[in-house]
Order: structure tokens, then C-alpha cells, then sequence
């Protein structure tokens, strides 16, 4: 099946199959049932089956599936076998907590730049990564191979540096600001709006 053709839904349930095979790996178990797997993610077996189906399948009748050889394909699937150069613009509290994030680089996502339009934290150093002005933004991306930008200013200033973005070749951005951006090229974008799952929250929580 073309990835064209696979949902958003399964597509969004794949980090979590990834985080809980790491997990199975580091506590050295090496082959799992789609109903133990069920136990342990949360899904049922009939969604796990469903959802690997989509790239293959993975599986074998009787045994399960092999639990190192199901993350590595997962691995693939989500393009985790190469590197990927992101910045950071904005480096408010937000900005310097995901600078400051070790994991992004366990995972091959390695930061290269934070972008910042106040002139006190521009030449400092965050994660032993510089902190530029924002003007240099463009040419930065471009001369340094940058896949994602993440997005951590306020609403004001938020579509300024995607329009500046839109010149680039970057891929991705995932954009920390309260307000939905809008860009005309190919670029993925990934919205993260904080205080919205807030209020979800609060919604499910306020009656209890």
C-alpha cells in the first residue's frame, strides 16, 4: 500500500508502537503476541494487526512478532535511520527548554541554530548551540542543510518567519506558536497548540 494511501490516524499511532518496542527492547524481550502487545499499548490486537498491515505486516502466525526486527522496520517506516539538522527560533523559556531537550538528539535530530530577535540572548550559547539573529535565518537554513524548523515565538512575529521559510528548501516545521501559519510550498507542518490540550484537559476533568 502506497504511504499516500495510509490514514493520518495510523500514521499518528506510530511513535507510540515505537516508544513501547524500545521500552520491550530494553527489557530484553524479544518476541511479543499482537494481544500482549494489545495488554501492554493500549490498542486492541485487532487495531495493532490493522495498523502494521499497512507496511507488511511484520508478524507470523503462531510465533508474534519479533520485537527488535518490528521496531527497526517502525524505525524506517517514520524515516529514523538518517539524521536531521533542525533551529530553533525563538529562545524565550519554551525555546530553551526544547534546546535543552536530550532526547532530540538520541533520536537523530541534531540542532544546529537557535534564532532569536532579542539582542541579550543573541551571541549566548544554549546546549552549546549558538543563538543568531533572526535575520540570519534564511541564509543559515539554506548554507547548513536544515530539515525542521521549530517555531517557538509569540503570534505576532510567528507567520514573518515562515514567509522568510518559504524561500528555503527546509522540509518541516513544528510550530510551538498559538496561531495556526500558512505556507504556499511543500513544507510539512506540525501545529502544536499547547493551551489547547490544556483546555481539553479541563474539559474532561472539570466535573470530577
Amino acid at each position: 500500500m502506497s504511504d499516500n494511501n495510509i490514514s493520518i490516524a495510523v500514521i499518528k499511532r506510530l511513535p507510540k508502537y515505537h516508544r513501547y518496542l524500545r521500552d520491550l527492547i530494553n527489557n530484553d524481550v524479544e518476541r511479543i503476541s499482537s494481544k500482549e502487545l494489545s495488554d501492554i499499548i493500549g490498542f486492541t490486537a485487532s487495531q495493532i494487526r490493522q495498523d502494521l498491515n499497512n507496511f507488511g505486516g511484520f508478524g507470523q502466525q503462531g510465533y508474534g512478532y519479533d520485537v527488535e526486527n518490528l521496531y527497526g522496520e517502525i524505525n524506517s517506516i517514520l524515516g529514523l535511520e538518517k539524521e536531521y539538522n533542525i533551529a530553533i527560533v525563538g529562545a524565550g523559556n519554551l525555546g530553551q527548554a526544547l534546546a535543552n531537550y536530550s532526547n532530540f538528539n538520541n533520536f537523530g535530530y541534531k540542532l544546529r541554530g537557535i534564532f532569536e530577535i532579542n539582542p541579550k540572548l543573541i551571541g549566548l550559547k544554549m546546549a552549546d548551540v549558538e543563538v543568531y539573529d533572526v535575520d540570519l535565518l534564511e541564509a543559515f537554513v539554506d548554507n547548513n542543510a536544515i530539515d525542521i524548523v521549530f517555531i517557538c515565538t509569540g503570534a505576532g512575529s510567528a507567520q514573518k518567519i515562515v514567509d522568510q521559510l518559504e524561500h528555503t528548501d527546509i522540509k518541516g516545521i513544528w510550530n510551538f506558536s498559538p496561531v495556526d501559519i500558512n505556507v504556499s510550498s511543500g513544507i510539512e507542518v506540525q501545529n502544536v497548540h499547547l493551551i489547547d490540550r490544556l483546555l481539553t484537559l479541563t474539559y474532561f476533568i472539570k466535573d470530577k
